[in-house]
């Protein structure tokens, strides 16, 4: 499994413990180092089954800076997924991408079904 994280988002931080916590085994993956394709987020939003709006870190600053609030309901998703695909710090954080399951952000409930389902995808 890919852990793709922030390492100065405290979510992320939380994300990390409860994975070792868990003993789930996992990559690291920093976003901002090596930010998702275009192709890996299509993939991933693909089998997430998530709106695509839900890959877009709302809360960030550059999201806000670029007034994507208003922008994103006129755009394709093509053009979402490449704007993504531009930095790291527009995507929500953290992933969780096993062979079977896309997670984005944090919800431990969600986590915990996820990842005990899929214990042998990780």
């Amino acid at each position: 499994m890919q852990f793709i994280q922030y390492q100065k988002c405290s979510t992320c931080k939380k994300a990390a413990d409860w994975l070792k916590s868990h003993q789930i085994p996992y990559e690291d993956r920093p976003i901002k180092e090596r930010n998702p394709t275009k192709e890996e987020l299509a993939e991933w939003h693909r089998r997430s089954g998530l709106p695509l709006k839900r890959f877009f870190n709302t809360s960030g600053n550059l999201y806000k800076e670029l007034k994507l609030k208003d922008r994103l309901p006129a755009m394709s998703e093509e053009e979402q997924l490449e704007l993504l695909s531009t930095d790291g710090m527009l995507v929500k954080r953290p992933l969780a991408v096993g062979k079977d399951f896309v997670l984005v952000g944090f919800r431990e409930a969600e986590w915990e079904e996820a990842l005990q389902t899929n214990a042998r995808s990780c």
